[in-house]
């Protein structure tokens, strides 16, 4: 199964484009850097503003680009259960190692949607699917007693856990026990969600602080606690400052003010604000990664 730091990957764009230099130049950052695995096409690589065509050509390359020294897990999630099952199984065809998949967003469906959701598009493929939690993005949440029933099928193997609650994590674990590895999707509460069995991060920090991350994930498997709270501590600052607009208007500033990429965004995201940039800024400096 998929442990330690898991990068959701910033798509780089240039004039318009998908930046294929860049992008590559960022996977091998990340390879060198001790990543344990890379995630594109989820919420922090712009998948809503990808057409399907880009979607499929940006997990292609990554895996092109990879080579098989990580896992590849491709960001498939879709309000319809049908497109879902499609860019899935586009993603299984092209090598991914797994699947991230959003709870289906906007149309709000009951718990028993969620399942039948996940359940179909699982009967569809091979490859393992992360379940990914978010009300703050999705406006419903996936609830405990829902992913203990989604853990019950073969290929569903782990949920990111992105509520922001550590009760819902809990009782998450409680209720699933190895049947569901649980990662964070919020980067401050990875050593928390870690020290209560916890497997890992699906994380943006990764995307500037990569070797950072990937210590922190491997301090708490080794059980080396001391180090790992230490870690999560240096980092929170740094988090802290990439969400002081809509993620991932920071982090992608932030990857270009380290000479990664441009800070080109698709509308209906926009160049953040001068005083937020300072502010970003400061905290890069402050984490030795700009001067």
């Amino acid at each position: 199964m998929f442990t330690g730091s898991m990068v959701a990957l910033i798509t780089p764009f240039k004039g318009g484009k998908v930046d294929w230099q860049s992008l590559e130049r960022l996977i091998d950052f990340h390879i060198q850097s001790g990543t344990h695995g890379i995630v594109p096409c989820g919420t922090t690589g712009e998948s809503a503003t990808l057409s399907h065509e880009e979607h499929e050509d940006v997990i292609k390359a990554v895996i092109k680009a990879v080579k098989k020294r990580l896992p590849v897990i491709a960001g498939t999630g879709s309000n319809s259960t049908e497109e879902a099952v499609r860019l899935t199984r586009a993603a299984e065809k092209s090598g991914a190692d797994g699947a991230l998949m959003i709870s289906p967003y906007y149309n709000r469906p009951t718990q028993e949607g969620i399942y039948q959701h996940y359940r179909t598009v699982a009967s569809e493929v091979g490859i393992p699917i992360i379940v990914y939690n978010i009300p703050g993005r999705t406006g419903s949440k996936i609830e405990p007693e829902t992913l203990a029933r989604l853990a019950e099928i073969k290929n569903i193997a782990g949920v990111k856990e992105a509520t922001g609650s550590v009760d819902q994590a809990i009782d998450v674990i409680r209720l699933c026990g190895d049947n569901l590895a649980v990662y964070s999707g919020e980067d401050t509460l990875t050593f928390s969600l870690m020290a209560l069995g916890g497997k890992g991060v699906i994380s943006t920090v990764a995307n500037v602080a990569p070797r950072e991350m990937s210590q922190l994930t491997e301090a708490c498997l080794n059980g080396e606690w001391e180090k790992g709270r230490e870690l999560q501590l240096k980092l929170t600052p740094l988090i802290r400052s990439l969400f002081i607009e809509t993620n991932p208007i920071p982090v992608k500033t932030a990857a270009a003010l380290m000479g990664k990429c441009t800070a080109e965004l698709r509308l209906p995201l926009t160049p953040m604000a001068d005083v937020n940039v300072k502010k970003l800024k400061s905290a890069l400096a402050d984490f030795h990664l700009i001067q």
